[in-house]
Formats: C-alpha cells, sequence, structure tokens
C-alpha cells in the first residue's frame, strides 16, 4: 500500500497560516516578478481564475471582488513544507518527497486501521502547521494519486463523491461500482504519467477515460506503446509497478534564471546578476556532491515589450570540472561579457550548469587541455562559506561581483511588492503577539 499526501492550495495555505484573516477570501499566490497566478484559493478558483493566468487579466478583481493577490514567498514555502513532510512521514517507514507540497509514503501494508491513521496524520498536520491536506491510499502510485484527487474533489464539491471520501480515500474500501464509475469518469490525460501528446493518441484510438487505459490487454501496449505506459495499465488494474524513490537521481544539470524586476540595459548590474545565480548554482552543485565540467550563460530580452530583440549565450567549458564558486562565477562573468551588446533592455538572464558528475570521483585531466601551473583547491574554503552562510543567512559572505548589497536590493531583483514576511526563517521578521 501506498499513500499519497498532498497540500491543499499549498502557496495559498501557507499564507493563511500566518494570516487566518484570508480565510474565506479569494487568495492568489503569485510568480516571480508577479507575472502570474501559481497556487489560488477555492474562492479565486470560482471566480474563474486560472493557473498561469497573467496577473494583468484579473487584477480589477482587487478593486471589485476583495480579490487579494501576493507575491511568492518561498523562503517561507519551503521551511513549511519541511515541517509538512516532517509530521507526514508519521504516517509510514518509508517516504519519498516528490513535491514541495507532495509526498509518498510506502510500506503500509501492515498497519492496521490504515484510513482511521491517516485521518489522524492528517489532523496532526493541521494542527501543526495549519496546512488542510487530503490523502490517497491505494496499493500502487497511480491509484493513490487518483485516490488524492477523488479525497479533494469530495472536501471541496459537496455531491461529486460519497462524503466519507473526503480528505482520506482508501481505494481497496471503495465499492466496485465506485471505482468503476471514478475510472470512467478521470479523462486519461489526467491520469499520472500519461501527458497531453500520449492522450491524445490515445484518444484517436477510442481510448478516452482511464477505465478505457486500465482495460487495455498489456502485451498490445508493450508492442505498440512501449513499456512506460504498460506500466500505467498495470497500475491501474491494482498491480504495484513504480516503487518509492527514497535517494533522488543525481541531477543532469542545475539552473538558476530570473526575470529582472525592471530592465537591464548595462553591463554592471547584468554581471551582478549572473554572478549571484552563479552562485546559487554552485551551492546547489556542492549540496548535491557534483562538479560541473560546462557553465552556459544566457541573456535576452522579453518577446512581449517592443524594442529590438536580443537572444545571446555563450558556453563555457571548465577543464578540470569544479563546483568552486569563484571560478564559476569568473566563467558566468565572461561568457556575458563576451555576449553583451549595448543598446537592448534585457528582461531575464541565467546561468546553466552542465556536464555533471560526481564530486567524489577522481577526474582524469584532460590531455588536451593544458592545466594551470597551480591549481588550489578551494573545498574547504567552500565549505567554511557554505557554514557561514547558512549560519548567518544567505549572501552574509559573497563574492564581489554579486554587488555590495543584498540582492533582493539590486537592481536586477525580482519584483516583490507584495511578499508577506518571512515569519519561519527571518528572525526580524517574526511576528510579535501583544496582549
Amino acid at each position: 500500500m501506498f499513500a499519497l499526501i498532498d497540500g491543499n492550495n499549498f502557496y495559498v495555505s501557507c499564507e493563511r497560516a500566518f494570516r487566518p484573516s484570508l480565510r474565506g477570501l479569494p487568495v492568489v499566490v503569485l510568480s516571480n516578478n508577479d507575472g502570474c497566478a501559481i497556487s489560488r484559493s477555492d474562492e479565486a478558483k470560482a471566480m474563474g481564475i486560472k493557473m498561469g493566468q497573467p496577473y494583468y487579466q484579473f487584477k480589477h478583481l482587487e478593486r471589485t471582488s476583495r480579490l487579494v493577490c501576493l507575491s511568492a514567498n518561498f523562503e517561507l514555502y519551503g521551511d513549511m513544507s519541511a515541517r509538512m513532510m516532517a509530521i507526514a512521514a508519521g504516517l509510514g517507514p518509508l517516504q519519498e518527497i516528490y513535491s514541495i507540497d507532495e509526498s509518498f509514503i510506502g510500506d503500509l501494508d501492515g498497519i492496521t486501521d490504515l484510513t482511521r491513521r491517516a485521518h489522524a496524520v492528517r489532523d496532526r498536520i493541521l494542527r501543526w502547521t495549519s496546512i488542510p491536506t487530503c490523502i490517497g491510499l491505494a496499493p500502487t502510485k497511480t491509484l493513490a494519486k487518483l485516490c488524492n484527487h477523488i479525497a479533494k474533489d469530495a472536501e471541496r464539491k459537496p455531491g461529486s463523491y460519497p462524503a466519507e471520501l473526503a480528505r482520506v480515500c482508501n481505494w481497496n474500501e471503495l465499492p466496485r461500482h465506485i471505482k468503476l464509475e471514478v475510472l470512467q469518469r478521470t479523462p486519461a490525460g489526467d491520469i499520472w504519467g500519461i501527458g497531453k501528446r500520449i492522450a491524445a493518441k490515445l484518444q484517436a484510438h477510442g481510448i478516452r477515460s482511464a477505465l478505457d487505459v486500465a482495460r487495455m490487454p498489456t502485451a498490445q501496449v508493450r508492442g505498440e506503446w512501449g513499456v512506460v505506459l504498460e506500466r500505467t495499465v498495470r497500475e491501474l488494474q491494482g498491480i504495484s509497478c513504480i516503487s518509492l524513490e527514497q535517494a533522488p537521481a543525481p541531477k543532469q544539470q542545475i539552473a538558476c534564471t530570473r526575470s529582472f524586476g525592471k530592465a537591464i540595459s548595462t553591463l554592471p548590474p547584468l554581471i551582478e546578476a549572473v554572478s549571484e545565480f552563479a552562485s546559487r548554482a554552485a551551492l546547489k552543485l556542492r549540496s548535491s556532491d557534483q562538479l560541473a565540467g560546462a557553465l552556459l550563460v544566457f541573456a535576452h530580452t522579453s518577446p512581449f515589450r517592443p524594442g529590438p530583440r536580443f537572444n545571446k549565450s555563450s558556453l563555457i567549458q571548465l577543464h578540470p570540472p569544479t563546483a568552486d564558486t569563484t571560478q564559476l562565477v569568473s566563467a558566468a562573468a565572461a561568457g556575458v561579457q563576451k555576449i553583451y551588446e549595448s543598446g537592448y533592455e534585457l528582461a531575464k538572464a541565467g546561468v546553466l550548469l552542465m556536464d555533471l558528475c560526481s564530486g567524489s570521483s577522481q577526474q582524469q585531466s584532460d590531455l588536451l587541455f593544458e592545466a594551470p601551473s597551480i591549481q588550489r583547491d578551494r573545498s574547504q574554503l567552500m565549505q567554511a562559506m557554505d557554514r557561514i552562510n547558512a549560519r548567518y543567512g544567505k549572501a552574509t559572505v559573497h563574492i564581489a561581483s554579486t554587488g555590495q548589497t543584498q540582492s533582493n536590493d539590486a537592481a536586477w531583483s525580482m519584483k516583490q511588492e507584495r511578499r508577506t514576511p518571512r515569519y519561519t526563517t527571518q528572525l526580524d521578521e517574526i511576528p510579535i503577539a501583544r496582549a
């Protein structure tokens, strides 16, 4: 048995945890630079606001319908996610954190009265973090995803499913006719693991619902569609084919890209921006114990604004591969100087680390490239810098080319005019209760 625990409207729920006055109001959390909707309360969804819809299309609702729009507060959301996942782990012995608001729990077969235990864990998460969740229980991960969807619909849309399925839905406890109804009502494209392209091909063959997919002959599926769809078919039939991934797979690439709060037209702030992005990427690289063999830096103008267009990138090979912030920042700065041209209003830039390899592996020197006469080992320096920044805050120690000020105050920083305090991670932003 597997469980999928999912935070409801997670970013909005994190905001409501510290501002109870937002409960019952339509709330939207906006993306970087307050561009579009990335989380919506049920009240905002009822107003017709779509996921990914640009802010300018619904901003008038702030005046007419009491809509509350907030800038994304990812530092708060990440910390609240860690708290929620720690409590969710109490449901069973194995856990796979699938996303910031979703967690699979496995090896639940020996737990008696699993549904009651799931309700208890859900109530504990709500009591300790104020994050409402729904839980799907099933013999496969694909069916657990489906049951989680049922639990949400039964709670949000009374009458869509029996009331007892709200919040927690256990596939093994559903009557056969309910199972068939659920599979029949679920479009094939909504099944976990089936994308739009495969769904369109299935529909062309008359396969429209999850029930149609579950009834496909597995031998035929393997021959005509491949092993991935065959695995999905078997999962819908109740045969577990997808195990928990307790250790994340090594990253193939690490990217740090941002749209600017306001356009950049000169070189110095652009160097500051890519230096900051390279520093963040380097930290991610070291945390995964990897080295980068190449770095790609890019910058471009907005495709939606009038004016001349600019879109260029530069690839820098790193010999030998490195996780040294100083070397990565130097490469990024050199790359952006190479592609920079005056006369353009740049809207976005980024750094992409490529050709990643294990940091613990022995790297053979490349005979085609001459190694520097003195190759300093800065690994201990990088570790010391990471420890200081972890203890005293990001950018306490930073590379000079990132600028004299914190990145949030830089000319190229993101627009976050509506960001709420980082209640759980910044000491000077902790709320104060007065009698």
